[in-house]
């Protein structure tokens, strides 16, 4: 016996997705850059050195010097001499006064007077260690320095940016089928 069916034959449909990825371009330009430096102010004060040199008793030693300080020397040397020789002469006198003490002051005053002592043989150098004077003062050397900022300039520049979205695309890769059949559904036909 042949029963009526129904034969169903069914295919899937099926989807195709085509992505494109997104595009992002970036590109950063150097920033513009100015620096300028100005110079330093620089100011600088200079004292002087000052080197003095006194050979006045040099000079002295070596008998060369002025005619001024010549008189003062000689006028003080005759006031020395003279002041002894006025002590000497009063001590002599007293020893004379004071006779009856004893002694033979005249006796003692002439031999002094006759044998004078020895003079006193020595190397002496001229001038003298020392006798000139040096004096110096250092030079003074005052900088000032003042110092400029740089002045820097800076221009930034906007990064570039190129951007293309993704997207999908769908589509139908094969449709959908329902075929349906009936088969036997008519018998004795």
């Amino acid at each position: 016996m042949q029963l009526p069916q129904i034969r169903m034959e069914s295919k899937l449909g099926q989807i195709s997705l085509q992505t494109i990825n997104a595009k992002q371009e970036i590109r950063q330009p150097q920033a513009d850059l100015s620096i300028e430096q100005p110079h330093a102010e620089i100011t600088m004060h200079t004292k002087p050195g000052k080197l003095t040199i006194d050979q006045s008793k040099a000079f002295e030693e070596m008998n060369l010097m002025s005619i001024l300080r010549r008189n003062d020397k000689f006028a003080q040397e005759g006031m020395q001499a003279i002041q002894e020789g006025i002590g000497r002469r009063a001590a002599e006198g007293t020893e004379l006064m004071r006779i009856e003490d004893g002694g033979n002051p005249l006796v003692s005053q002439a031999v002094n007077y006759a044998n004078p002592p020895m003079k006193t043989l020595a190397i002496k150098f001229v001038p003298s260690y020392g006798s000139v004077k040096i004096n110096y003062e250092p030079a003074d050397l005052d900088i000032q320095v003042t110092p400029q900022k740089p002045r820097i300039d800076v221009q930034i520049n906007k990064p570039e940016m190129t951007y293309t979205p993704g997207r999908v695309e769908v589509g139908m890769l094969q449709k959908a089928e329902l075929n349906i059949d009936f088969v036997n559904l008519f018998p004795g036909k």
